[in-house]
Formats: structure tokens, sequence, C-alpha cells
């Protein structure tokens, strides 16, 4: 039986993809929501280098070093989502035609992809500047939310990584691109969760904890994020070129296991196990044995 459309749906709002227009050069929401993400991290991230009662017995990144990071953030982010996107999601498409792997301006990124990425930017960075590794990973953590809510606001600006069909629900959407079925705004789900709910709890737990705990931060962010995603995907439509992985069910409502669920579960299991090791004090840096004198 086919689905049964409601006599009341919210038609997608006509928002111009192109949020500024100087002559030739246009910048649409997708590229703003990278910007506005980017400088709001580096904003939040500087207030929080500022304050060394923060960085009690690890050394306190300068402003100068949080001006750097940002740079090799990006550079994690952009190369680690689109390979992501190449690896996870559409491989065969990309080794029958290489060249598109490059044209990142025709959309195709990866979350999970990104995250590994600014992972192994953030690391190697602390490594070369004398920075624990983890409390920068942890100072990441805290300020990556207000990119995500942007992003998945730019998402459904964009009109793309719809929601599943939704024929009873209110305030359900009918996406341009999705047919003439109204469908869950997933990408209004994902920026509250992802982006609103976390900000808050990483904001409150950075208060009471600091950095003193390396890992503790990222670990919350990690299992946090999992779950939302999760959660999530239960109401997002799955990419087309791959479907359900396994467990669809023929009720289209109820669907199965899609990969960013697959993705986000080993991602659940690592920001569990670093909460218990940075909670029991495995993280901390061990003080140096003092130097012994001259005969």
């Amino acid at each position: 039986m086919g689905l049964l459309l409601p006599l009341v749906a919210l038609p997608f709002p006509a928002v111009d993809p192109v949020a500024i227009a100087i002559g030739p050069l246009a910048i649409r929401w997708y590229a703003l929501a990278y910007i506005v993400g980017l400088i709001g991290g580096w904003f939040y991230a500087r207030r929080l280098a500022s304050r060394e009662a923060l960085w009690t017995g690890l050394k306190r990144p300068s402003a100068a070093d949080v001006d750097d990071l940002i740079v090799f953030v990006a550079l994690g982010v952009v190369l680690g989502g689109r390979l992501g996107y190449v690896l996870f999601y559409n491989l065969e498409s990309y080794l029958s035609n290489p060249s598109e792997i490059l044209a990142v301006w025709r959309g195709g990124m990866s979350f999970h992809g990104g995250f590994l990425g600014a992972v192994l930017a953030i690391v190697l960075f602390a490594r070369g500047r004398g920075l624990h590794p983890l409390a920068m990973l942890d100072m990441a953590a805290v300020v990556t939310p207000i990119g995500l809510f942007f992003g998945r606001i730019a998402n459904f600006i964009n009109g793309e990584l719809w929601g599943r069909p939704a024929p009873d629900l209110p305030f359900a959407v009918v996406f341009p691109h999705g047919g003439p079925v109204p469908r869950h705004p997933s990408q209004l789900y994902e920026a509250f969760g992802e982006g609103l709910v976390l900000f808050v709890v990483l904001a409150l737990a950075v208060r009471r904890f600091g950095f003193c705990r390396p890992g503790l931060l990222g670990g919350l962010f990690v299992l946090g994020y999992a779950l939302v995603r999760i959660i999530c995907e239960f109401f997002r439509e799955p990419d087309p070129q791959l479907g359900f992985l396994f467990g669809a069910s023929v009720d289209a409502l109820r669907g199965g296991v899609t990969m960013g669920m697959l993705l986000s579960l080993p991602m659940a299991a690592v920001g569990a196990l670093v909460i218990g090791l940075a909670l029991k004090g495995a993280t901390r840096p061990r003080p140096r044995a003092p130097e012994a004198s001259a005969a």
C-alpha cells in the first residue's frame, strides 16, 4: 500500500542557495556555514586557551597556537571529509571517474572522514608544538558543535540529506528534490542534537573539569555525537547509492541499518573507553622524575 499524503504539509522554504553574490563572485550557504563554523570555533578556542585555570598542570596553548591550529583543522576536515565520502559512500562511482574525486564543489563530504582528518591534524600539530594531544583534542571537541550546527542548517537550506517519509507528521517538509512525499526535516534534528545539545553539554563539562583530565571532553563529544547520529539516522533517508546496509524492512518508515549508524558504533565505543581512562587519571601526563644531582 502506498503512503497516504497528509492534508497539510510544510512547503520547503524558498531560500536562494547563494547567500552572497558580488558580481561573478558567489558564496553559497554551505561554504558560509564552514566559514562561520571555523570563525566561531576559533573565537571560542582563543577564549578557552586564555583561561589559565582550565589548564592546571598542562602546557597552555598560546593565541598564536590557536590561530595556526585552525588552518591545520580546516585542511584535515576538508581532505578527510572528502576522502571519507569517496571511500565510505561512493567508492565504485569514483573509481569509474577518478577525476571527480577532486570536484569538491559538487558536494560529497563525510563527517566521519572529516573527523578522522581533524584528529590526525590536531595530534600532529600538538606534538610539533609540545602540547598534550588529548588536551588539544578536548579543546577542539568543545568548539566543534558550533560548526556542526551551522553545517546542518546549510544542509536544510540546500534541500539535501532529507529525512524519511513522514506522512502523519504535522511539521513534515516537502523537499524540492525529495519527491511529493512529506519528510522528516532530519537536518534540523541533527542541528539540534549535534549542535545545540552537544554544545551545552560540553560547555558545562569544560567549566566543571577544564582540560585537567585529558581526553574526557573529547570522549564526551565522540560518544555524544555517535549516540545522537544513530538516533537521527532513524529519521534520515539513507544515501541512495547505498540504501540500507542490512535489516531493511518492507515498511519504508522503519528501514534498517545505515552507513551512518555503522560508522558511529566504533565512535561510541572509543568515546566510552577514553572517558573511562580519563576519569581514572590514566591520560594525565606523568610528572618528570627529578634529575640526580652531580656528585
